[in-house]
């Protein structure tokens, strides 16, 4: 599979607004902070972009740093970021984060995939993200866009979001890294669907492996 004209045909989509990104992806698109990066990922979490954005934007009217953000009051976040997915759960540990990223590492976000894993709930796809939004450094964003369109390319045969960031590791020009997350979850939001993918339009199709009915 020529990955290069993959990659272009998916840039192009986005130039010519074949496709359409949600607010919250563009709000992360032009998000470098990495503490904003990891608490707004962490709210998006099992949750639609249709109600992160808005969750997040009255999240970041309370405060928008660890120190801020430690000091709120539980049940005051967990109004502003209802009704995404187990907001409870994630008021929490968003101020929990923030406390511990204040006490423990001198209010700065971890830089390392290592380090950033061992916080509370956060897992190798949000660890990823923070380097590459947060710091501009080369990492694989895996989510389930990512997982379901790679293997319908056949470009990667793998069970899980895990094994295709390792396979993709291993396959996927480190030039691509940073990109392919937002390039393949605008694809799968638009297009490369879970369910009635819109092949008819689709800009890669000539590229894709399993030819779904």
């Amino acid at each position: 599979m020529d990955i290069d004209k993959v990659i272009k045909n998916l840039k192009n989509d986005n130039k010519t607004h074949a496709v359409k990104r949600t607010e919250f992806v563009e709000f992360m698109e032009h998000v470098d902070n990495p503490y904003l990066v990891l608490i707004c990922c962490i709210l998006s979490l099992r949750t639609n972009d249709k109600t992160t954005y808005p969750a997040a934007m009255r999240m970041l009217e309370l405060g928008k740093t660890p120190q801020e953000i430690m000091k709120i009051d539980f049940d005051a976040l967990c109004k502003a970021i209802y009704p995404v997915g187990f907001y409870q759960n994630k008021a929490r540990q968003i101020i929990d984060l923030s406390r511990e990223i204040v006490e423990k590492h001198n209010s700065k976000v971890p830089d390392t995939i290592e380090e950033l894993i061992k916080f509370k709930g956060v897992g190798r796809k949000t660890a990823n993200l923070v380097l590459t939004k947060g710091f501009a450094k080369p990492a694989i964003c895996v989510d389930v866009h990512v997982h379901r369109i790679s293997n319908r390319l056949g470009y990667v045969s793998t069970k899980n979001p895990d094994e295709t960031e390792f396979a993709l590791r291993d396959k996927l020009p480190k030039k691509y890294w940073i990109d392919f997350n937002t390039l393949l979850v605008t694809h799968g939001q638009n297009i490369c669907k879970p369910k009635r993918p819109l092949c008819d339009i689709c800009s890669i199709k000539e590229f894709c492996a399993k030819k779904i009915k």
